[in-house]
């Protein structure tokens, strides 16, 4: 048995280069290097995060660059240049190391079309998809300015992982107590959900491979309501002939619930065969010692566990 994450994080080399000499990179601010010096791991060699992957009983991962570089509300040029950059950096780690590390591409999203073109060019130096935000500066990818990339995303077979960042739905009424991610990072990954299906994106490419960081967030919890939304209300049945819990098992979820109740209702509800592993490492919210929570979970069978552990993400991802 191995273990795979498909929910790890990584800060480009050539950001670091360029904080540490008080430089600016692709527009990032010269001060921007401070949001991360809390977490040194971020920052660590390919052998310091293989040698803490090591002590986690983790095998593999599959990088993706910190949310942070979404950068959504950049110059698109700029920002294409950068992600051109990270993408670079995470395909030679893989390439480099193709037994432990795997990776997903970011994309500069407020240009569609630039996103399509970084999102193939990644591919071919063999990322499987990209890590994106659950919206883009506020628009839902229920806007038909989306339908392109969806589009391109199921022909291209990529698997996108849903993943917060910057502002979430509660930041305006409630930013203390760190509750812009403790709610409002589930609260955003039920709205994607919700958007992508109530919007027809998931009866029009059918195909898509979409991962939601978090266990999905509050989706499962509150998929009867948004039934009953359905139900009686006609604006829900505007685009889809069937209710929102017939799409659960469409997406996949990781396992990231940090409840055992939790992640076991997430499975009853999704099926077994759509929840991987995912540990948001290095970040303070990631689960200390992942692989042992999961084996140690008493309500989840042997065959439940390998299914999380690394087989569904083998099957998603071929690797």
């Amino acid at each position: 048995m191995r273990t795979i994450d498909i929910h790890a994080h990584i800060t480009p080399a050539g950001f670091v280069e360029a904080s540490k000499k008080g430089e600016s990179w692709h527009g990032m601010p010269v001060d921007a290097m401070a949001i991360h010096r809390n977490n040194p791991k971020t920052t660590w060699t390919p052998e310091e995060r293989l040698a803490d992957m090591n002590s986690l009983g983790v095998d593999v991962q599959v990088l993706s660059t910190n949310a942070y570089f979404y950068a959504y509300d950049g110059d698109p040029v700029t920002v294409t240049k950068m992600t051109k950059e990270c993408n670079d950096y995470v395909a030679e780690l893989v390439k480099e190391r193709s037994d432990r590390f795997s990776g997903f591409s970011t994309l500069p999203m407020q240009d569609i079309k630039a996103s399509i073109k970084e999102l193939e060019r990644s591919m071919k130096l063999g990322l499987k998809g990209a890590m994106i935000g659950d919206n883009v500066n506020g628009e839902t990818y229920d806007e038909k300015k989306f339908l392109p990339f969806w589009k391109a995303v199921e022909s291209l077979g990529a698997v996108i992982l849903v993943h917060q960042g910057g502002d979430t739905v509660v930041n305006q009424r409630l930013a203390r107590y760190h509750a812009p991610n403790t709610i409002g990072n589930p609260a955003d990954r039920a709205v994607t959900f919700a958007s992508m299906v109530f919007g027809g994106v998931m009866d029009a490419c059918p195909d898509l491979k979409v991962c939601l960081c978090h266990g999905g967030g509050y989706t499962c919890y509150g998929i009867g309501r948004m039934d009953r939304g359905w139900e009686v209300r006609q604006e829900a049945r505007e685009h889809i002939q069937k209710p929102p819990s017939a799409y659960l098992d469409k997406f996949y979820y990781d396992c990231l619930t940090h409840s055992e109740p939790a992640l076991r209702y997430l499975i009853d509800c999704v099926g077994i065969d759509r929840v991987v592993f995912g540990t948001d490492w290095p970040f303070d919210m990631a689960i200390d010692w992942p692989v042992s929570w999961l084996l140690g979970l008493e309500s989840l069978t042997q065959s439940e566990k390998e299914a999380i552990l690394f087989k569904n993400v083998e099957k998603l991802l071929g690797i």
